[in-house]
């Protein structure tokens, strides 16, 4: 019943073309052919209307994948004003294999850098990884990161390379710690991986925000560790909150895919625990499969899909 994997994380853009550009272009990764998405579905599972049609590419990192989808019609764009404490906030971090070299490729590439200066080597109590925080042309925040040896998943010291080796997790922000926690533990299966409270001036340097104290959980799949989940509880400063749901053909929408072992008994009991559910339920896709969106506690939207 439990989320055994995950599977890749899914972002909603505008301009499929330009940004696989940039992903292609000022980070080194491979971009997959365009798909057509027009399953009524499809558009289904993820709470569209069902004449809703997009266009996609896989933006291929090592051995994993985002998938940029481009929807007609196009919801709303990113918000103007935006930070790392947002309600809707999610980001995916990407493993470097040499991270000054991946920094200066970037350098100037992109049209928001988040964090100050260099990339920025945190604390101790955060394992002395280095971190660099940016956005993509539509906004979407995306995270460099190294670590040192002995840090880390085994695959990161494994893997050969000084480009971008693949991506570590993805990050969420979440109002209620514990309350997440519980969703994701209780519920979908993950298991606690760490736990730390991120601050001092390496953070808020990381962040660009003042006197940064972030609660992170790291949470992991039951079968396949990495790539993971990572919660982030900002007790300051405090974040905006949402006053809409964010749609999934919005541009500030990203998805995370996972796989389960026993979809129809894990999609029963979260209809039993009042989990907002997105589909009409578990619907059969026309490509081969079947699968279920809900949201978790925030607003962020899962897909779960079936073996």
């Amino acid at each position: 019943m439990p989320v055994t994997r995950l599977l890749r994380v899914s972002i909603t853009v505008a301009d499929l073309a330009g940004t696989a550009a940039f992903y292609r272009d000022w980070l080194g990764l491979d971009v997959g052919p365009e798909q057509s998405l027009g399953d009524p579905a499809w558009a289904d599972l993820l709470g569209l209307e069902p004449d809703s049609t997009a266009r996609a590419v896989d933006i291929m990192v090592g051995g994993h994948a985002i998938k940029l989808v481009a929807f007609d019609p196009l919801g709303q764009p990113y918000p103007a004003m935006r930070a790392s404490n947002d309600q809707w906030f999610e980001h995916v971090a990407l493993v470097a294999g040499d991270m000054t070299a991946a920094w200066e490729r970037l350098e100037g590439g992109t049209p928001g850098e988040v964090t100050i200066g260099a990339p920025v080597l945190l604390p101790p109590n955060t394992g002395s990884v280095t971190a660099f925080k940016f956005r993509d042309p539509e906004g979407h925040p995306l995270e460099l990161i190294s670590f040192p040896k002995g840090v880390g998943a085994p695959v990161w010291h494994q893997t050969p390379g000084s480009g971008i080796l693949g991506y570590d997790h993805t990050a969420i922000s979440v109002m209620d710690m514990e309350r997440s926690v519980d969703f994701y533990t209780g519920l979908l299966g993950f298991h606690i991986g760490g736990r730390s409270l991120n601050q001092g001036p390496e953070q808020d340097r990381l962040d660009e925000l003042p006197a940064c104290e972030v609660d992170v959980v790291a949470l992991q799949p039951s079968e396949v560790a990495t790539p993971h989940v990572e919660l982030l509880h900002y007790r300051t400063p405090l974040g905006r909150t949402l006053t809409a749901p964010v749609n999934a053909n919005d541009v500030a929408a990203a998805r995370q895919v996972h796989q389960v072992d026993d979809l129809e008994t894990l999609a029963k009991r979260l209809k039993e625990a009042d989990v907002p559910i997105v589909s009409s339920g578990i619907v059969t896709l026309k490509a081969g499969g079947r699968a279920a969106s809900v949201r978790d506690p925030d607003g962020h939207m899962i897909v779960l899909k079936g073996n």
